[in-house]
């Protein structure tokens, strides 16, 4: 009799026991520190041996020279067009528009970036795809988007008006000596303001990014899913020198 109130006891101990475990728990608090990652954290042998021989390949092939600038080309050495911006537009116009041309069996008429889209200066020596990267390190791709010609005029006045030289190729402005606006020429034809015309841009600006907002009224817009980024390392397998300079693609008459 006292073996069967002993197993009883230890059979009602346990009932409890798993009672009490399944019973339903709430979080009371939950705390959290930033850690910062700097050179004071000690790198674990094991993961950097795994990763030292991708990480040389990547920089060979980042470090691989495609191209030479015989002098720095920077966005700051003009008021109303620079010679990075002119390369950038003039890159994103030879590189997209096969493409384009292939897929509609239409001409980009012309390009528009933004100025605070080129992020570093191309140094004067070599020119590498580690380049391609420090100019341009976000992933905006190409698209152009067909605007009808009051959009165009509205961009005119965004470019007139703006504190930066905007990149630009394919179309020229030319402003009076009051900055009024004297003419415009696309494709080294006078503007018409009753035609579409197909304008190359990131997807971050047709998108209404830098408050482009003229994009908004597009009529269609073709991505071509090809990074700027990449479009740049194309183009400088292509050539063997970079040149770039401040031109007349948007000028003022003094």
């Amino acid at each position: 009799m006292i073996l069967k109130i002993q197993h009883f006891v230890i059979f009602v101990t346990i009932t409890c026991l798993c009672a009490c475990n399944d019973a339903p728990k709430k979080l009371s608090k939950i705390s959290g520190k930033q850690l910062p990652i700097t050179d004071s954290i000690n790198v674990t042998d094991s993961i950097d041996i795994f990763v030292a021989p991708y990480r040389k390949r990547v920089n060979e092939v980042l470090d691989s020279t495609l191209a030479f600038a015989p002098t720095q080309i920077t966005k700051k050495d003009g008021k109303y067009n620079t010679s990075a911006g002119n390369l950038m537009a003039d890159i994103i116009l030879s590189e997209a528009n096969p493409i384009f041309k292939s897929r509609t069996g239409h001409e980009i008429d012309f390009v528009i970036s933004n100025y605070g889209g080129i992020r570093s200066i191309i140094s004067e020596g070599k020119v590498s795809a580690r380049t391609a990267y420090e100019v341009m390190p976000f992933d905006n791709s190409i698209v152009v988007v067909a605007i009808k010609g009051k959009s165009v005029r509205d961009l005119i006045s965004f470019l007139i008006n703006a504190k930066n030289p905007h990149p630009i190729a394919g179309i020229q402005i030319v402003l009076n000596n009051n900055e009024t606006l004297k003419d415009v020429n696309i494709q080294g034809l006078p503007f018409d303001e009753n035609r579409t015309y197909y304008v190359a841009t990131s997807n971050y600006l047709a998108d209404g990014g830098n408050e482009m907002g003229f994009f908004g009224d597009g009529l269609n817009t073709v991505d071509l899913n090809y990074l700027i980024r990449n479009a740049m390392i194309d183009y400088f397998k292509k050539v063997d020198t970079l040149t770039a300079k401040v031109d007349d693609r948007f000028i003022k008459i003094e």
